[in-house]
């Protein structure tokens, strides 16, 4: 007998992986479900349903997807009405190759294609009650890969978004989908489409909902945020002045936002961040390399001189801002002495920390048929030489600001996973404090002496 036959609420399970974009995808996909009247189970073992949200920026998340539908294949053995789904960036770029090398699934969804897939899942689930498909059959497989092809079509391709009635203390809010800067090295353009935003008002309305049910801080989450704003509204609104209109959201005393662009930085932007008193002074500024031949190549469109004058700007006008960014080892071609560059470069710039990785080659990217390709085992060396590099600056900048007994409003997230003595919060400048309180300070945000730095922030006092 069927969960609907029985009235029981089917249950769905939705597994993650790749940026903060998923986190966001995976969150809509929850709330979607949830409103066709689905309940979150425990885990993909009380499942009725099991979503995959997938991501392909590079290899190593595509195969722990494939390593994932392996162990599912079990569970869909011991139960053939079990429904697996696959969704996010690896379903649009491969969705052919999903279903050859995992004819057990049964749904594919595409990354612009989320509204629909409590659609597709009682389609599906109609075609088994009634035995009009087998379980698990690759022929079977619902596949939806549309992506917008013109600016003036994105809009129709815009991810309804389901409010939730409980809010959470911080939440991701997509603003726009999609990137047309098509670096050399990056699919997302491939798997998300042309770049459009969504109108202010439906994400003001958004920010509203979450600050009356609970959320105190927001990220504004983008492809390229800052680019917000330059295609695809009838209103014209740019993202300093988005950045201005959810500030002044009642509740909300923080928001952030990842990733911006360097070209797209504007001096309003930065205005914006040092007069809000709710953006906090925190950047993820991505370079990718610290030297200007391999820049050119990338297609990334600016150069180190232009992103050290936006740093120069921001410290201007923030002394005391955290920057982080983003830096890839191993592009086809690249040099030794390329590769110190971008050693000199994290060393002049001292970046409080950085998400670090080797190139993956990703079809049909430009980069992928460059000849002169790195051998992983040499991009492994820059990348471990990196890391210690960047690692080693990070933690001189905490234990400086440690030494100087630097005081931090701390947003208090709850007790340390690592260690229940302990509550853990994030600085403004999104560094995480760890400190020890005699009562539950969750949700509030409170004042914190550093007295010890780490690589990912401090050890402090409560004050």
């Amino acid at each position: 007998m069927s969960a609907n036959e029985t009235n029981t609420p089917r249950k769905f399970a939705v597994l993650t992986w790749g940026c903060q974009m998923n986190v966001d995808d995976s969150d809509q996909i929850e709330n979607l479900l949830q409103a066709d009247g689905m309940e979150k189970a425990n885990g993909v073992e009380d499942a009725d349903v099991i979503i995959l949200n997938t991501c392909s920026v590079r290899q190593k998340p595509e195969d722990k997807v494939f390593s994932k539908l392996g162990e599912l294949a079990e569970l869909k053995a011991a139960n053939p009405k079990l429904t697996i789904g696959v969704t996010g960036c690896m379903a649009q770029r491969a969705g052919s190759e999903i279903a050859r090398r995992a004819p057990h699934i049964d749904v594919i969804a595409g990354t612009a294609q989320l509204e629909r897939i409590p659609e597709m899942l009682r389609k599906r689930q109609s075609l088994l009650e009634t035995r009009q498909a087998t379980p698990g059959r690759a022929k079977d497989v619902l596949i939806q890969l549309e992506l917008p092809r013109k600016v003036n079509e994105a809009n129709l391709f815009l991810p309804e978004r389901k409010r939730v009635t409980t809010g959470k203390l911080k939440s991701f809010v997509s603003i726009m989908y999609g990137c047309d800067k098509f670096c050399a090295f990056c699919i997302v353009p491939l798997t998300r489409g042309k770049e459009r935003s969504r109108p202010a008002a439906d994400i003001v309305a958004e920010v509203e909902h979450l600050a009356a049910h609970g959320t105190r801080e927001i990220t504004l989450l983008g492809q390229t945020v800052n680019s917000y704003g330059l295609k695809g509204l009838d209103a014209t609104c740019s993202f300093a002045e988005l950045l201005r209109r959810v500030s002044a959201v009642p509740g909300i005393e923080r928001v952030r936002f990842t990733s911006p662009y360097p070209k797209d930085f504007t001096d309003d932007v930065i205005e914006a961040i040092a007069t809000l008193p709710q953006v906090c002074e925190q950047i993820h500024l991505p370079v990718q390399v610290g030297d200007d031949t391999l820049l050119k190549r990338m297609h990334r469109g600016y150069t180190l001189d232009q992103y050290r004058e936006i740093v120069r700007k921001l410290r201007a006008a923030m002394p005391d801002i955290a920057i982080t960014t983003d830096l890839m080892l191993g592009f086809p071609g690249e040099t030794e002495e390329q590769f110190q560059n971008t050693m000199a470069f994290v060393d002049e710039i001292r970046f409080d920390g950085a998400f670090m990785f080797i190139y993956s080659p990703r079809d049909p990217t430009q980069a992928a048929k460059l000849p002169d390709q790195i051998p992983h085992k040499e991009k492994s060396r820059r990348l471990d030489l990196l890391i210690e590099r960047v690692n080693t600056i990070a933690v001189e900048i905490n234990n400086q600001q440690a030494a100087e007994g630097r005081i931090f409003d701390v947003l208090v997230d709850g007790i340390s996973p690592k260690n229940h003595d302990l509550w853990q919060g994030v600085t403004r400048g999104g560094k995480t404090v760890h400190f020890a309180a005699g009562r539950d300070l969750t949700g509030q945000i409170v004042r914190v002496r550093a007295k010890s730095g780490h690589m990912w922030g401090f050890h402090g006092d409560l004050v």
